[in-house]
């Protein structure tokens, strides 16, 4: 799975109390999120990255929010015709914006070359055109959910019909329904309650 888009749709959640919690509501949070997921930046980009050297507030965190929500337009648009998550049901970009969004962070990333060391498998990594560390973290986020959605994971994609939640998730079973048993638990005790109290 091309976790780093997967990662970044992550940072929209349910905050346990009804609402929407953002991970990227808070420069703290940003720099935390970044700081976490450095190695899977790394990953995609085949080099070193220095997440300190990316800017401060809002020129890293709106681009940020902005390739966030293309990523999460089009995992709606993977789900379908099942619904969107809950948080994004109404803030949708139209595909045609959220695709040239996507392709045109991956694109700071340039060409693709194939490596293959002798004790392991084939990687492919990335030779940027940009070497400013927005750009290539943007791309970086840009190419995973290119590789995300063009590959093997994307019919496995759900957004959870849980009441509260919000989370996209990867269905392992074809029964599974819930991102978790705890979505599962509460969605079976929401419905005894509402059958209960109905009667």
């Amino acid at each position: 799975m091309s976790a780093l888009a997967f990662e970044l749709a992550a940072t929209i959640r349910h905050d346990g109390h009804g609402g929407i919690a953002d991970s990227l509501e808070t420069d703290a949070g940003v720099r935390e999120w970044v700081h976490h997921n450095t190695p899977l930046v790394e990953n995609v980009i085949g080099r070193p990255f220095d997440p300190g050297a990316l800017p401060a507030g809002d020129a890293l965190r709106l681009p940020l929010e902005e390739i966030r929500r293309a990523v999460r337009s089009l995992f709606a648009r993977a789900v379908s015709p099942a619904p969107p998550s809950r948080a994004d049901a109404n803030s949708l970009l139209a595909p045609a914006t959220a695709l040239g969004l996507l392709n045109k962070a991956a694109d700071e990333l340039g060409t693709a070359h194939l490596a293959w060391p002798d004790d392991s498998d084939p990687i492919t990594h990335w030779s940027p055109r940009a070497s400013d560390p927005l750009p290539l973290l943007l791309g970086a986020i840009g190419r995973s959910g290119i590789d995300f959605l063009t590959g093997p994971d994307r019919p496995r994609l759900r957004a959870c019909p849980a009441a509260r939640c919000v989370k996209y998730f990867l269905q392992d079973d074809p029964r599974q329904t819930w991102c978790s048993p705890t979505c599962g638990n509460r969605e079976r005790v929401n419905r005894h309650y509402h059958r209960k109290h109905s009667a």
